[in-house]
């Protein structure tokens, strides 16, 4: 049998580069993709080519560099059996204290650089009419979060983009699963990017405070857990048969997001149902 391939963004750090570890343990050809891999990414890269998994360099902002990625990881007229859109920032502050510019760039990474990718390796898929596409979103794509809007608001439209395509992809035979993680310890937390406005943060004056809670919030929530359950729930995912993989899956469990998947999943197969849809319902379009 031929090995599977394996395409993972942001496998410089956290769950992207867990995942391609654990995806090449269980068998995979990987590709770990990474901005700037001979530079401030270069101890990363060292560390997964040993495990025999190709580096290649990718930006998710970038048309370019998205473009060059797919041409060496496909080749001529190659596909993947997996993509997993890991790749991401966090934005966490007083929402009015964002400039438009800063809030695009959350976006421009965590929304538009999915569908970039999407762009560049769905073809190839819907040809072969099969593959998997994983969306690793989060608890705050169901969960609204003072001080989150800007991140949270990138994930709920990551949510949008990433089931609207499981209806739209089911006809070719690839699945699409979205991964929602609750705070974990990785470089994520370490990294937020905080409002660029400073004087409309002073202008919060005592509500300020609590927004520089968030970090260390955060990071209170995440301390504990272990970022593997991501990578493995990934792998779990890639392993389940096509066509009965479960839309979202909430990691570690969340009662109240399991909840809300449970209580929206019949209300939105209904709604297709109405618009003469159903037809495009996969088959595991149930939550867990």
């Amino acid at each position: 049998m031929n090995q599977r391939i394996a395409v993972v963004t942001g496998a410089g750090s956290g769950f992207g580069r867990l995942t391609a570890q654990a995806l090449a343990r269980a068998g995979w050809r990987v590709y770990a993709t990474m901005r700037d891999p001979a530079g401030r990414n270069a101890p990363a890269a060292g560390e997964l080519r040993p495990a025999g998994i190709t580096v290649v360099e990718l930006d998710v902002t970038s048309d370019a560099s998205v473009d060059a990625a797919a041409r060496t990881i496909l080749g001529n007229g190659g596909s993947v059996d997996l993509l997993v859109n890991n790749a991401g920032t966090g934005y966490f502050g007083i929402e009015e204290a964002y400039t438009p510019a800063a809030a695009e760039r959350q976006f421009a990474t965590n929304v538009i650089g999915p569908l970039r990718v999407n762009r560049a390796f769905l073809p190839a898929m819907r040809e072969r009419r099969s593959g998997l596409v994983v969306y690793v979103s989060s608890v705050a794509g169901r969960l609204v979060v003072p001080f989150g809007a800007i991140y949270g608001a990138s994930k709920f439209a990551l949510e949008v983009l990433a089931e609207a395509s499981s209806y739209e992809l089911a006809p070719f035979g690839v699945d699409v699963a979205i991964v929602e993680p609750g705070a974990y310890p990785t470089d994520i937390l370490t990294g937020i990017v905080g409002a660029d406005d400073a004087e409309r943060v002073a202008a919060y004056g005592a509500v300020a405070h609590f927004a520089e809670q968030i970090a260390s919030g955060l990071q209170e929530s995440a301390a504990g857990r272990d970022p593997q359950e991501v990578a493995d729930t990934i792998v779990r995912l890639a392993g389940l048969p096509a066509g009965e993989r479960p839309l979202r899956t909430v990691v570690p469990g969340n009662p109240g997001v399991t909840a809300i998947n449970a209580a929206l999943a019949p209300i939105q197969r209904e709604a297709l149902k109405r618009m003469g849809l159903e037809t495009l319902l996969p088959k595991a379009s149930a939550s867990k």
